[in-house]
């Protein structure tokens, strides 16, 4: 009997267009092996995919595998017995659903890039075969393996087991379906990077959209105090390497700041920095917040979900207020940070992430270690380069400088001209002992441009904090002998400046310029206004 008599595959033309339709890979995938499985001389179609071994516990052909850097996987399997009808190949486990490159039949075919056809096999099983009962009790008579290859890479195998022997031109359709099924899973695969690039995008924006609104709140760092040249050294010292840093300090100071240029200076700058504040996590959600959660594994999961972490890959996760979160989340958290390894919640696939982490506390989190309300083995690991930041008490002589910056950024906000912080200004802003710190003195100043009546600012200081008394002026000491300090002389100079450009209507050089009025050349004047970010209008 001529087996091979009439078609061996049921309308091949529709099933080309319906793959380039296609570009769900899993559906893909299905697709081609359900329609070829269509027909009833075809036993068994497969796709084997050529994809990394990253765990080869369970292979039956481990021994044999060279590498073990990839191997072929089965991915789509489809087809019905002969003896008994109700059973289908539609399993992805067992003795053949993994191949080595190079090993057996199928392994060969993915290894050279070269197919094994064999048209008639109505004799006796070849010796190749792996299972020469099977395909005696199947009538197996006819085999056709073809390489998945796309722009010179093989990229699977699709073979497909037929009852009868294959005719010529059968064959040819199977060697065409294979050429297309290798671009439609390019295809696909490219699809499916470009959805989980932009569901990406779409989370970092999401975040970066709260960063926003965030961002400028300390400006950059401001001051020239020792106590702020010695936290600029320790940044310039961890910034590069990607050792955890803790920072510490009390609210307000601006550890944030701190997190944000030791990211900015470092190798990961092209990557992103993800915040979190622990403090206004939800218990329930912590797990979620920082490793994700698969759709449907909570009341309220609709969608797929990427954690910080996920979205810190490559770059830098800032943990804020690292101390508030729970003491039982905290052994997944040392888990990640440790192995790099996490699952999403109501998910079993481990996903690999690699991620710096700053975190940030007002807490001593080291007596918390001690008295058994933080991980002892967490706090090290994050502490491995502290870094602490004064209060702003501790260092009034940046009091000024921070108060030009926010009264400049205050004036911008609120579209206001920006008023004149005078001497008597700066000097009541230093007596006071700012409680709140950085934050407090942002928040005043603004409140102050607020209120301010033209030019004239009034700086009303709250309730709460200490006032230090001036420091007395010596009965014999004039105006003209007292010692002024660095941010006062900077301050006359700025006044100095802006009387001559107002005095001169804004001109710069020439007969009646400022800089005549000053008797500097007017280059030198042009340099110093830019540094001080004056306008010469």
């Amino acid at each position: 009997m001529n087996t091979s008599a009439g078609p061996l595959f049921v309308d091949p033309m529709r099933l080309l267009l319906d793959m380039a339709r296609e570009h769900a890979l899993p559906d893909l995938l299905r697709l081609v092996v359900d329609r070829l499985a269509g027909s009833p001389r075809v036993a068994l179609a497969r796709v084997w995919l050529v994809q990394r071994s990253e765990d080869c516990t369970g292979c039956p052909l481990v021994a044999e595998c060279q590498g073990r850097s990839e191997c072929l996987r089965l991915v789509a399997s489809n087809g019905r017995s002969l003896a008994d009808p109700r059973v289908e190949w539609t399993r992805l486990d067992g003795a053949h659903s993994r191949f080595p490159l190079g090993v057996r039949k199928v392994g060969q075919i993915a290894a050279t890039g070269e197919p094994i056809e064999a048209l008639d096999l109505s004799s006796a099983p070849p010796a190749w075969a792996a299972s020469p009962d099977w395909m005696r009790a199947e009538k197996i008579a006819g085999f056709g393996g073809q390489p998945l290859i796309y722009r010179g890479r093989v990229l699977g195998v699709l073979a497909v087991f037929v009852r009868g022997a294959i005719g010529p031109e059968s064959m040819d359709w199977l060697r065409t379906i294979a050429d297309h099924a290798a671009a439609a899973i390019a295809t696909a695969r490219a699809f499916e990077q470009i959805e989980a690039l932009k569901a990406r995008l779409e989370l970092e924006n999401e975040y970066l959209r709260e960063e926003v609104t965030r961002a400028g709140a300390f400006g950059e760092l401001v001051g020239q105090g020792p106590a702020l040249e010695a936290v600029a050294r320790q940044i310039d010292l961890v910034a590069p390497t990607d050792a955890a840093v803790l920072v510490l300090g009390e609210s307000g100071t601006g550890k944030e700041l701190v997190a944000r240029e030791l990211h900015r200076r470092s190798k990961r700058a092209g990557k992103p920095l993800i915040r979190v504040n622990c403090a206004a996590v939800p218990r329930e959600l912590y797990e979620s917040e920082f490793f994700g959660h698969a759709r449907g594994a909570f009341t309220g999961a609709l969608r797929d979900r990427a954690g910080r972490f996920e979205l810190a890959d490559g770059g830098t996760l800032f943990l804020d207020e690292v101390g508030e979160i729970p003491l039982d989340l905290q052994a997944k958290l040392l888990r990640v940070l440790q192995e790099g390894e996490l699952e999403r919640v109501g998910e079993e696939r481990t996903r690999r992430v690699n991620v710096r982490v700053i975190a940030a506390t007002n807490r001593d989190l080291r007596a918390e270690a001690e008295a058994g309300r933080f991980r002892q083995d967490l706090y090290y690991r994050l502490s491995v380069f502290p870094v602490e930041l004064p209060p702003l008490r501790k260092r009034p002589e940046d009091v000024p400088l921070l108060a030009e910056h926010f009264l400049a950024l205050a004036a911008r906000k609120l579209g206001r001209p920006k008023p004149r912080l005078t001497l008597a200004n700066a000097q009541a802003l230093q007596r006071y002992t700012w409680p709140g710190n950085v934050r407090e003195l942002q928040h005043v100043i603004e409140r102050a441009v607020i209120t301010s009546d033209g030019p004239r600012l009034t700086i009303d200081l709250p309730a709460g904090g200490e006032v230090r008394p001036a420091r007395p002026t010596p009965p014999e000491e004039s105006a003209a002998d007292r010692v002024l300090t660095d941010a006062e002389v900077r301050k006359l100079e700025v006044d100095n400046i802006r009387a001559a450009l107002a005095r001169a209507n804004g001109k710069v050089s020439g007969p009646g310029g400022a800089a005549e009025m000053l008797g500097i050349k007017p280059t030198t004047l042009a340099s110093r206004i830019k540094a001080l970010g004056l306008s010469a209008g």
